[in-house]
């Protein structure tokens, strides 16, 4: 079974999370580079506005792999590691980076869809040229001056991603001197960014692309729980949904090991539904209680009685699986909990 604290603790980044962290440190050190010899990677790759005359469609996607600081860069990759990590073992391989990439232009878009109610509001299609602190910028240099970079957009998908699968693991954010729940942790980065973006919009930071990130990657989860089969289409898998039994079924019917390319792991509930199974084998290859005699009183427990017995706790276990299929763990009531621990700790 999945376990969260087993991923925190390994140092094994899957496959995508490295790369990407490897990709984004080489680019970061490429535009070091690139300075001294009068190449602007943000000029180049950075996400300019549509209208600007420096704006190329290939920077939707560019955008996220070119940072403006090391500090920057650091945060960013910092969460990539510490959350995406998590999310790809629960997503896969492949689903996570559609994912990330999903994020990361849709951060962009939302971005570009701001500037341009900016661009309207200010009345700047009405002007040739902008006046800056003294010095008079033709509007198409101007325009070229709003690029984004940074992958924060689709970091914050991934905050998001780990909020909505683990809502209620609890977390040590400093200076936060408590844990507190992932979902508060995400939903409250989701207002300061919005707070932040309505107060403060000219701090040069990218709010509503961070917010364009979650929304993006919250469409992308609603439609893939709304539609379990189709990611199975196009990544593979059985589509044998079981519902949001756990954190991670939520969003899909399997997940990879992305540990071992060669293999993937069954659901929850298969895995239960084959430990049940094994469980019965090893009841009915014990022997059967036998007719028990006692001075003064008479006990006894004949064949027939003990597999009405059995039978009727199968028939109430398979109605308790069927019940986490459809509604979840959570749905089970306390009786049917300990029911369903006591029999699997058999």
């Amino acid at each position: 079974m999945f376990s969260l604290n087993s991923q925190l603790s390994t140092m094994n980044m899957p496959p995508v999370t490295k790369n990407l962290i490897i990709i984004n440190l080489l680019m970061y050190m490429a535009k070091v580079v690139a300075v001294r010899y009068g190449i602007d990677f943000d000029d180049l790759l950075g996400l300019h506005f549509f209208l600007a005359s420096d704006f190329k469609l290939y920077q939707l996607f560019t955008y996220m792999f070119v940072h403006g600081s090391l500090e920057h860069i650091f945060f960013n990759m910092f969460a990539v590691w510490m959350f995406g990590r998590i999310m790809e073992r629960v997503m896969g391989s492949q689903r996570f980076l559609f994912y990330y990439i999903v994020c990361g232009v849709g951060a962009g878009l939302l971005q570009e869809g701001v500037q341009y109610i900016q661009y309207i509001y200010q009345g700047l299609n009405t002007y040739e040229s902008v006046n800056l602190d003294g010095y008079i910028v033709p509007m198409e240099a101007y325009l070229n001056r709003w690029t984004t970079v940074g992958a924060s957009g689709a970091v914050y998908g991934i905050l998001l991603s780990f909020g909505m699968t683990f809502p209620n693991e609890r977390m040590f954010i400093i200076p936060i001197p408590f844990p507190i729940k992932a979902k508060w942790f995400v939903i409250g980065y989701a207002i300061i960014e919005l707070l932040s973006a309505l107060g403060n919009p000219g701090d040069g930071v990218a709010h509503m692309a961070h917010l364009g990130g979650m929304l993006f990657g919250l469409a992308l989860i609603m439609y893939w729980r709304k539609h379990p089969g189709d990611h199975d289409r196009f990544y593979g898998g059985s589509g044998n949904g079981f519902g949001g039994f756990g954190g991670y079924d939520n969003y899909f019917t399997r997940y990879e090991d992305v540990t071992d390319g060669d293999r993937r792991r069954d659901s929850i509930i298969t895995r239960i539904k084959r430990k049940f199974a094994q469980w019965r084998t090893n009841l009915a290859q014990r022997r059967k209680p036998k007719m028990e005699v006692h001075k003064g009183s008479f006990k006894h427990s004949d064949d027939m009685e003990w597999n009405r017995q059995q039978k009727a706790r199968d028939e109430e276990i398979d109605r308790i699986l069927a019940k986490v299929k459809q509604g979840g763990y959570d749905s089970l009531s306390k009786e049917e909990k300990r029911k369903l621990f006591d029999a699997s700790a058999r």
